[in-house]
């Protein structure tokens, strides 16, 4: 456990040291914050239009949820945001270890594989929380400005999914990391491979084929989109802790094999 902490420590201490996770959660902060003031505008121009129109026709305006609207679009936002973003956030993990040839360094200490890896990608998480944790206030403002305040579950699966989502995507990540020592190539990669994933998402169409649902199951978004609307289902938890379990294997796999060769 010792060893453990140490190396959450020492990875959080590079990642706030290095300018790259100022530059990936300024660019987070400042399109999510931009783009939920988008989203709103867009939600209370619709709304005032449906009801000047109900207004004129005397009618009543028909039922619109501008919350629950509003904030499922913040939410596939923010999915988005995080597919590009986490390529920066892992590309240097174990390629910039290999590169100066610190990984050597570890491989002969006493730290256990699963200790450096848990250790990593504890770090990561600690800075994905930070990104989406201030996020919050957008969606608290939202919240208790609307009339009648809406319950807060849906918006805690809605963080809970995106938190599911970006680890899974760290997971992946640190595994590409582990298999060169370019930065670079890492990033390149990882986001090759996310945007695999995300034209699954887009390939899977409504078919009922064996390989349209074996595509839509697949598919990391898909799993999403039940969350952003506050559906908590079990089966998405599975998938994605069986995702974020396979990158981590793998990435233990990847790193075993690097040290026999050595």
């Amino acid at each position: 456990m010792r060893n453990y902490l140490v190396i959450i420590g020492k990875e959080l201490h590079n990642l706030f040291v290095s300018p790259i996770a100022y530059v990936v959660m300024g660019v987070f902060f400042a399109l999510s914050g931009y783009v939920f003031y988008m989203i709103l505008a867009s939600v209370i121009e619709f709304t005032v239009q449906q009801a000047f129109q109900s207004q004129q026709f005397g009618t009543s305006p028909p039922a619109f949820d501008a919350t629950a609207v509003t904030q499922r679009s913040f939410f596939g936002a923010i999915s988005t945001f995080l597919l590009f973003l986490v390529p920066m956030m892992t590309m240097g993990v174990f390629a910039e270890e290999k590169k100066r040839g610190t990984i050597e360094l570890l491989f002969t200490s006493p730290v256990t594989h699963l200790q450096l890896i848990l250790g990593k990608f504890t770090a990561l998480v600690v800075l994905l929380l930070v990104m989406l944790v201030p996020t919050i206030l957008n969606s608290l403002l939202l919240y208790y400005l609307s009339e009648p305040t809406p319950p807060l579950a849906p918006m805690l699966v809605g963080y809970l999914g995106a938190f599911l989502l970006g680890g899974t995507l760290l997971a992946v990540g640190l595994f590409v990391s582990s298999l060169t020592e370019n930065q670079i190539i890492a990033a390149v990669i990882t986001f090759g491979v996310f945007f695999v994933l995300w034209l699954i998402d887009a390939s899977a169409g409504t078919g009922t084929t064996l390989i349209n649902e074996t595509m839509r199951y697949l598919s990391i978004l898909n799993h999403y989109q039940d969350f952003t609307i506050g559906i908590l289902d079990s089966q998405h938890l599975v998938f994605y802790l069986s995702l974020i379990f396979l990158g981590l294997f793998l990435t233990s796999v990847s790193l075993g094999s690097a040290k026999w060769r050595q």
